[in-house]
């Protein structure tokens, strides 16, 4: 066999980030993406799926090793689509130039998560020239890569594991590339993340002149009520790994432009972010007998977007910290802090965790990560793949 190129993260990245693909357009991302792993050696294949009231996605899946699924088999995950750049005046430069600068790579996605994929594609390169192309223990390698994280991520990670699972495919550990590190490279890697629920709740009254109350029914007093008792809702204290779960009301909306109407109808929305006390299905059934309590009438509609998940430490989390900390000198702190991402999903298959570059900047303008820190990442990548294709312990 012969041995694969040794690749250095930074040419990669830059590539990625100057495909302009802000969700749900790809831009000629994956195809760059792709042509690198296939010259590694990697199976490569489009795994495009559409679904009705929602944008059709391109993602990408590749992999090398043992077909049998018999040997170990690790998992890098992330997304090659990217938010809107917002204020386009407030960027110093190009957002999708990808500019080098006082040791900077700046650019969209720099952060979140392009580098990342670079720095792991890099890593799987070195890991492969290691072992003349081959991956050890009978095992396999593989990157999961969705279009669809920054979007209605419908058409993305849910689709491709299930149609990979349904093939026979089976991992046993994954590491999502998403910018876990608060401030420095090492800081922080993600065992966990909460779950989020969003409620809309509406009350119909009857609409009248506010000086006739007497014939209308104000929808405003009793919707009051209404989020009084969320607001008064205590769900836990945390857990081990979690914080507190929080109920937040984000928004209330009654549409009334005029100074002397009483409205027929108002709404409003709340968040749940919780942890792994909960589950959305519980957490609608406790929202509405607290509603139900108020004697009130309303309408709920909730939408879980995530679960919770907690991948407990040990295998994983050990060959994480342990590669971090041989290049770094730092035991990052196992965290189940921030927002969703798609680990959410690979959790129902896997144990998965999340590590990546700095996400100080992730969304922002100028958007931007250390050169220095991408062959740092790329170097804690290889120990990972090391670590974990090593002989088991014991």
């Amino acid at each position: 066999m012969v041995k694969p190129p040794v690749l250095d993260a930074l040419p990669l990245a830059i590539e990625l980030i100057r495909c302009p693909s802000v969700t749900p357009a790809d831009a000629g991302a994956l195809d760059t993406l792709g042509g690198v792993l296939k010259g590694l050696g990697f199976t490569v294949e489009h795994l495009p799926f559409a679904e009705a009231g929602t944008p059709d996605i391109d993602n990408l899946y590749a992999r090398i090793g043992d077909g049998s699924g018999a040997g170990p088999h690790f998992c890098f995950a992330g997304h090659t689509d990217v938010v809107p750049v917002g204020e386009r005046n407030r960027w110093t430069v190009d957002p999708f130039a990808a500019t080098l600068d006082q040791g900077w790579l700046i650019g969209r996605g720099a952060a979140d998560m392009k580098a990342a994929i670079a720095c792991f594609t890099a890593a799987a390169s070195h890991f492969l020239a290691d072992h003349n192309g081959r991956v050890p223990r009978g095992g396999a390698i593989s990157l999961l890569i969705t279009g669809d994280e920054e979007g209605p991520a419908v058409n993305g990670t849910v689709k491709m594991l299930e149609t990979l699972s349904a093939r026979g495919e089976v991992w046993h550990a994954c590491v999502v590339g998403e910018p876990t590190n608060p401030r420095a490279l090492g800081d922080m890697a993600k065992i966990g993340r909460r779950g989020s629920i969003n409620g809309t709740i509406t009350v119909t009254g009857v609409e009248g002149h506010v000086a006739y109350p007497h014939l209308a029914d104000n929808p405003v007093p009793k919707l009051v009520r209404l989020l009084a008792a969320l607001d008064a809702l205590h769900l836990d204290d945390g857990t081990g790994h979690f914080q507190p779960s929080n109920l937040e009301i984000t928004t209330v909306d009654v549409g009334n432009p005029a100074t002397n109407v009483i409205p027929r109808v108002a709404t409003a929305r709340f968040n749940i972010r919780f942890n792994d006390r909960h589950t959305g299905a519980s957490l609608d059934a406790l929202v509405r007998r607290a509603l139900d309590a108020t004697g009130v009438p309303y309408e709920l509609e909730t939408r879980t977007s995530g679960e919770a998940f907690l991948t407990e430490p040990g295998e994983l989390s050990a060959v994480v910290a342990e590669a971090v900390e041989e290049v770094t000198g730092k035991v990052p702190e196992l965290s189940t802090s921030g927002g969703t991402s798609d680990a959410r999903f690979i959790a129902r298959y896997c144990p998965v965790m999340e590590f990546g570059l700095v996400g100080e900047t992730m969304h922002k303008a100028d958007e931007k990560v250390r050169v220095e820190d991408l062959e740092r990442l790329t170097r804690i990548y290889h120990g990972m793949l090391r670590r974990f294709f090593r002989t088991p312990r014991g």
